[in-house]
């Protein structure tokens, strides 16, 4: 999965950070077997640990499960700023779009785009040395998503354009994924993948680790 052929910048420190599907059931302490969870972070951290490990990089997983944008920015001092990381990567969005789906008081409003502008710009003016690694919702049809597809797709597509944008505003790395996720389904049916068309199975997170490397090792922001 990795790119042996870069140096990975000395004692990097790199954040991963989301909601579950970055959460991963990690646990809250410091058991270095538990810590990141058995998410894409877990996969990512194992790669570059193991082909860098004279360059002793640090990985951090804050992914809380349940988190929407505005969730997220509400802990960023503590669990991002504080942190002084090197790298950022932030994977979220789909609970801001499930609240919206579910019809939940808490969806009331589309925050995905506002709470997003305030945490990066936040983040620019405190950490302007800090990379930024922006990666996008994604869902396939199957169980959570397929009674209201067609809202799902429209506020997810809404969603990716948007991190484009921001992508570019605000000097970030883009990573893709939804057009992953697609290719995928068509070697096997999207529960394979995203077992509620929403959460990844092994494989989607193999997936997401795979493209997420090829994409940040390519930028350069690593070396």
């Amino acid at each position: 999965m990795g790119k042996e052929g870069f140096v990975l910048k000395k004692n990097c420190v790199i954040l991963f950070q989301g909601d579950s599907i970055t959460d991963g059931n990690r646990d809250r302490g410091s058991d270095p077997n538990h810590v990141l969870g058995h998410s894409y972070a877990y996969m990512i951290a194992g790669e570059l640990g193991h082909i860098h490990a004279e360059r002793q990089p640090t990985f951090l997983n804050r992914g809380i499960s349940g988190n929407r944008v505005s969730d997220l920015y509400a802990r960023w001092n503590e669990d991002a700023i504080s942190l002084k990381p090197d790298v950022i990567s932030i994977l979220i969005g789909v609970n801001d779009a499930w609240r919206i789906v579910s019809e939940e008081p808490s969806g009331a409003t589309d925050r995905f785009e506002r709470a997003y502008v305030h945490l990066l710009t936040e983040t620019r003016e405190v950490m302007p040395e800090a990379k930024l690694v922006l990666c996008e919702p994604f869902i396939l049809k199957t169980g959570a998503t397929a009674a209201r597809w067609e809202q799902w797709t429209e506020l997810i597509a809404g969603y990716r354009k948007t991190l484009r944008e921001l992508a570019e505003r605000f000097d970030a790395v883009y990573v893709p994924l939804q057009d992953a996720f697609d290719a995928a389904e068509q070697r096997r049916e999207a529960a394979y993948w995203l077992w509620d068309g929403v959460h990844p199975t092994a494989a989607g997170h193999h997936l997401i680790a795979q493209r997420w490397l090829e994409i940040v090792n390519k930028s350069g922001i690593l070396d």
